[in-house]
């Protein structure tokens, strides 16, 4: 499963990691996905969404009902 939001296709970015030396090595700024289940025209199913699409409201999240204390 690629790391990939499915709402508004933020994907991992590459870049250098810089040490104090100002050696250069590779490395990699992965998004902030979460499992989450939204509600779509077919029914709630899961998909992956960075928290940015989830603060902004661009989903809806399925609430799930939790049965009543006895």
């Amino acid at each position: 499963m690629s790391r990939v939001c499915n709402v508004c296709g933020k994907r991992p970015m590459s870049g250098n990691q810089i040490s104090k030396s100002r050696r250069h090595t590779k490395r990699r700024w992965l998004p902030n996905l979460q499992r989450v289940r939204i509600q779509t025209e077919e029914g709630a199913r899961r998909v992956r969404v960075c928290t940015k699409c989830l603060r902004s409201g661009k989903v809806t999240k399925v609430i799930s009902r939790m049965p009543a204390p006895v």
